[in-house]
């Protein structure tokens, strides 16, 4: 079906405001994205340099260090660059691009927690037949499985919205491209877009969370019976940031998406939207790395300057 709509442009107004609240906007939205940035891109690096950290745990977490930097990539830069040049429009295909991309990274964030769960699994309950089963083909397939997954999905909800005409208004309150938001806006029959989205999103979300369920139910049955406290806290303080982790990103995710869409967002709305878009990729180098002895003491000894000055 060809689209028939009139509209060019969107108007962003999720944040706008007076000169000084779009100013105020700008520094909080640079100083976020700054963080996610430098917090996962460090991940990657002190990862990629540090040879005893090359093991399929923090394989996986390299990837999901690049994902959090694709979605605050696909949606922050439009909003940092809207705040500073004290403007609100992004384009039709510019909205288009931010869907296709923001859910498309969203899913690969939520498959590839998935497969961390399985790794974790393995790791506890299967010790003996972990290097078997993960080896580095394993590692690749699986890890290649959760960004391909992510297409068709992404493809789905991009074509879902923007087959629709838009031409009963082009203001988006909220700072970025929102699916909720743009089906509101469309003067097609968007009622079966919406149930077919919500629901297909729902299955995808349903299915990772009880795949992730029943992995921690299995590991946290073994880790009871492990005699020695200080093993059996390490592998609980691995396994409960990756939980917290999921049900935050499922939890504001779905409330984002399943609540109903007012003509005059509220202040529930806007931090809801903040949440399940802009959280995971800042917190998941505090509860993935920050937190973790191996990769503090990796960061130490690559910035660790004394070999250096006795060389010199």
């Amino acid at each position: 079906m060809p689209n028939q709509s009139t509209v060019t442009e969107f108007v962003l107004l999720g944040l706008s405001g007076s000169r000084e609240l779009q100013m105020f906007h700008f520094a909080v939205f640079l100083g976020i994205y700054l963080v996610a940035v430098v917090g996962n891109f460090l991940i990657i690096v002190v990862i990629a340099v540090s040879n005893h950290l090359h093991t399929p745990m923090y394989f996986f977490l390299v990837n999901l260090s690049i994902s959090d930097l694709s979605i605050i990539s696909a949606i922050l830069p439009k909003a940092i660059a809207n705040f500073l040049l004290n403007t609100t429009v992004i384009s039709y295909s510019g909205c288009a691009a931010q869907v296709f991309f923001f859910h498309g990274f969203d899913a690969a964030d939520l498959a590839l927690l998935t497969v961390m769960a399985c790794d974790r699994y393995i790791a506890i309950c299967k010790p003996l037949h972990y290097t078997a089963i993960m080896k580095g083909t394993t590692c690749i397939c699986m890890a290649a499985t959760a960004w391909l997954s992510c297409i068709p999905y992404s493809a789905l909800h991009t074509w879902s919205v923007f087959h629709l005409s838009f031409c009963k208004s082009n203001s988006i309150h909220q700072f970025f491209c929102e699916l909720p938001q743009l089906l509101k806006l469309s003067c097609s029959d968007s009622y079966c877009s919406e149930v077919g989205v919500l629901t297909f999103s729902f299955l995808v979300a349903i299915i990772c969370f009880t795949l992730v369920t029943v992995f921690y139910i299995q590991i946290f049955t073994v880790v009871f019976r492990i005699p020695v406290k200080a093993s059996q806290s390490k592998a609980f303080s691995t396994c409960i940031r990756h939980l917290i982790m999921v049900s935050l990103f499922i939890i504001t995710g779905s409330f984002a998406y399943l609540k109903s869409v007012s003509d005059s967002p509220s202040a529930l709305d806007l931090t809801a939207s903040l949440l399940y878009s802009l959280l995971p990729p800042v917190i998941n180098p505090v509860i993935y790395a920050m937190r973790n002895s191996d990769i503090k003491a990796a960061m130490r000894k690559l910035t660790d300057c004394r070999p250096l000055c006795r060389n010199q």
